[in-house]
């Protein structure tokens, strides 16, 4: 189980010297947000005779990525500085070929995608895309769960919680002491 507090509750029970210790894990600021559109790979970096350069269809999407951030959250975020943990799930558009009975099956999860673009990759742009705006650096990520799913709304759901570990029970902090 998993207490969750603003990082201003967190400070506070510093100061009181409550902090929660010897429980799951302390959840600070939760950051959650959709990007609408279908999942982009990150590519690879291309060579050219001038140098290299990110494909434009990655650097687009990076930048939405960013763009549906900042709407969520706006140009004040404080970044995350300590360990974080990403969840992200990709939602891809149903392929209109598929019969009736395969996309209700797919709507419902019991066909998932397992066609490009892979997993890892999606993920690599998100986080990519997220430094210096969400978190100082993505080597702070330290745990990922990423998921593919089909839907009638393509998109990809982000959410990454700043975790911290104590040593105090819950009971220290529900009873005052």
């Amino acid at each position: 189980m998993a207490l969750r507090i603003t990082k201003q509750e967190y400070k506070s029970l510093l100061k009181e010297n409550k902090v929660p210790n010897n429980c799951d894990n302390v959840h600070l600021p939760i950051v959650s947000f959709v990007v609408k559109g279908e999942p982009v790979a990150k590519s690879r970096p291309r060579l050219s005779r001038y140098g290299t350069y990110t494909p434009k269809k990655t650097v687009n999407y990076e930048n939405w990525i960013k763009e549906c951030f900042l709407l969520s959250y706006g140009n004040d975020f404080t970044l995350l500085l300590g360990e974080l943990k990403v969840h992200i799930t990709a939602y891809f558009s149903i392929p209109s070929s598929k019969s009736q009975k395969a996309k209700l099956m797919m709507i419902q999860g019991d066909i998932r995608p397992t066609k490009r673009p892979d997993i890892d990759n999606v993920v690599k742009c998100v986080t990519d895309a997220l430094n210096g705006i969400v978190y100082k650096d993505d080597s702070q990520i330290v745990e990922v769960i990423a998921r593919k799913f089909y839907s009638e709304e393509p998109r990809v759901e982000v959410t990454i919680k700043e975790i911290i570990k104590h040593e105090k029970s819950y009971s220290n902090i529900l009873s005052g002491n």
